[in-house]
């Protein structure tokens, strides 16, 4: 984002009722806290011994009607009537059903394997660099410039990221390093799904592109249980479903429609902002709920983490 762009929703921002301001903020504090709340949800059904593929499909089951009834609301258009829909090409389509294959199904297989070898906060934390690799992909791809400000951000927040790492190998999962290879690989996957997403999003809309989006991934889901485990591998405890609908309904389709509410009310530098929380909470619930460390390295590199995503997301945030 350039420097005009970014005075300009500033000034906007200043313009806005102070209740649509609090309101906007709120829901994307609420939005990220939220999502936060994912890795420690997967960890807590981890110890009921369901494996990712399972437990991904269980999510994914419980989230489809919501994104479902999101895609149909959605894409109705305004005035119509008699239940009218507005065309979408089938490029847009097809594009739109790739990268959400890419950016949810893939991106969260890699998440939810991850975390059974890493912290609850260390996943969220890893997650979190995907707006520097975003910085990168859209460098090599879309040939935007990087300045010395990213480049700054960068090095801060792979710093923090380093200082963390080294503060657990040795004291986590003897696989800690695969499980942070594949958290990474999720964040770099949905950071693909963030670049090639731009301008479908502009022609069918950010709403009806994360429910088409969502939906696809969803299926995929349900398919890779149907094809990989037996109906049997479903003979789980009672608090495996539990926690499932919670990650659906509280970690998925709120966090969704929270965020969008916010960008419409408030616009995305201040949901940007809002988005450092993350990390920090991710650590938090991991520290209350599954007794995760959380000395002054984690604390130290997680801030060095959130400072430079932070300068990239409020600076390049379109």
């Amino acid at each position: 984002m350039s420097q005009s762009s970014l005075s300009s929703e500033a000034a906007a921002t200043r313009f806005l009722p102070p209740v649509q301001i609090l309101v906007g903020l709120g829901l994307a504090i609420a939005g990220v806290i939220a999502f936060s709340l994912r890795p420690v949800i997967i960890k807590l059904a981890y110890r009921y011994n369901v494996d990712p593929v399972t437990l991904i499909m269980l999510r994914m089951v419980f989230a489809l009607p919501f994104f479902l009834g999101m895609a149909l609301w959605s894409g109705v258009k305004k005035g119509a009537r008699k239940g009218e829909y507005a065309p979408i090409a089938g490029r847009d389509l097809a594009l739109t059903v790739a990268l959400g294959i890419t950016g949810y199904y893939a991106a969260s297989f890699c998440d939810f394997l991850g975390l059974r070898y890493v912290s609850a906060g260390m996943g969220r934390l890893l997650l979190f660099l995907y707006p520097t690799i975003v910085v990168v992909l859209s460098a090599l791809f879309l040939g935007k410039r990087i300045g010395l400000r990213e480049v700054v951000a960068l090095v801060v927040s792979y710093a923090g990221v380093a200082l963390v790492v080294w503060s657990e190998i040795g004291t986590g999962h003897p696989d800690f390093m695969t499980g942070a290879g594949l958290v990474f690989m999720g964040a770099f996957l949905y950071s693909i799904y963030l670049v090639g997403s731009s301008r479908v999003v502009q022609r069918i809309g950010s709403m009806r592109f994360t429910a088409y989006a969502m939906t696809a991934a969803c299926l995929c889901c349900i398919l890779q249980f149907l094809v990989l485990r037996p109906l049997s591998a479903l003979d789980l405890a009672p608090a495996v479903f539990g926690l499932s609908v919670v990650m659906a309904v509280v970690c998925t389709v709120l966090p969704v429609l929270m965020t969008a509410e916010a960008l419409r009310r408030v616009g995305p530098n201040l949901v940007a902002l809002s988005g450092a929380i993350g990390p920090v909470a991710a650590a938090v619930f991991g520290y209350l709920a599954l007794a995760e460390p959380m000395g002054w390295l984690q604390l130290a590199g997680a801030a060095l983490t959130v400072a430079g995503v932070m300068i990239i997301s409020l600076w390049r945030t379109a």
